[in-house]
C-alpha cells in the first residue's frame, strides 16, 4: 500500500476516533449531570438537555432489539470501511471521505452505547419544533448524510464512483 493511502486512511480512522470519543464523553457527561433529574434549559422554550434512553432506532422505532441493530451497524461500518479503503487520492473525494467518517464515528458511538448499556443515551432537546431527543452521533450522522448527498449530487459525475465497482480492470477496458 502506497504511503498517501496510509496518510488517507490514518486521517479517516482519527477523525472517526475523535468523533467517537467526543460521542462518548457527550453522553458521560449526560449520564452523569442529567439522568433522574428535570431538563436543564439551554435556551428557554428552545433547547434542552434532557436524558433519554432510547431502546429503539431514529424516532423510538423498532424498540428492544439489540442485536438486530448492532448487526445492521457491524454490515454498514464494514461497506463504510471498504468505501474508504476504495476511496480515490485525489483531492475531490476528501470530502466524501470525512462525511463517510463522520457516518461511522456516529455509527460507532451508538452502538457502543448498545453493547454497553442495551440502549443509546439521548439528550439533546429541541423543544420549539418538538424535536425527538437525540444525541451528538445522530449529528454527526445527519450532517455528514446530506453533506453527503448533496456532494455526490451536485459535484460528482456518474464516472467519478466507478472506483466501487466490484469489476476488475483489464488493458482492452482502460480508454
Amino acid at each position: 500500500m502506497k504511503k498517501d493511502k496510509i496518510k488517507q486512511l490514518l486521517l479517516y480512522f482519527f477523525i472517526i476516533a475523535f468523533l467517537v470519543a467526543l460521542d462518548q464523553i457527550t453522553k458521560t457527561f449526560a449520564i452523569t449531570n442529567l439522568k433522574e433529574k428535570p431538563p436543564l434549559v439551554i435556551i428557554d422554550g428552545f433547547l434542552e438537555l434532557n436524558y433519554l434512553e432510547n431502546r429503539g432506532a431514529a424516532f423510538g422505532m423498532l424498540q428492544n432489539q439489540k442485536i438486530f441493530f448492532v448487526f445492521v451497524a457491524s454490515i454498514i461500518l464494514f461497506v463504510l470501511a471498504w468505501i474508504l479503503y476504495k476511496l480515490p487520492l485525489k483531492k475531490k473525494f476528501r470530502l466524501v471521505g470525512i462525511s463517510l467518517s463522520m457516518i461511522a464515528g456516529g455509527a460507532i458511538g451508538n452502538m457502543v452505547d448498545r453493547i454497553r448499556f442495551d440502549y443509546v443515551v439521548d439528550f439533546i432537546y429541541l423543544r420549539k419544533i418538538n424535536f425527538p431527543i437525540f444525541n451528538t452521533a445522530d449529528i454527526y450522522v445527519s450532517i455528514a448524510t446530506v453533506i453527503l448527498l448533496i456532494y455526490v449530487i451536485f459535484m460528482l459525475h456518474e464516472d467519478d464512483l466507478n472506483f466501487l465497482s466490484f469489476k476488475e480492470k483489464r488493458y482492452r477496458d482502460i480508454k
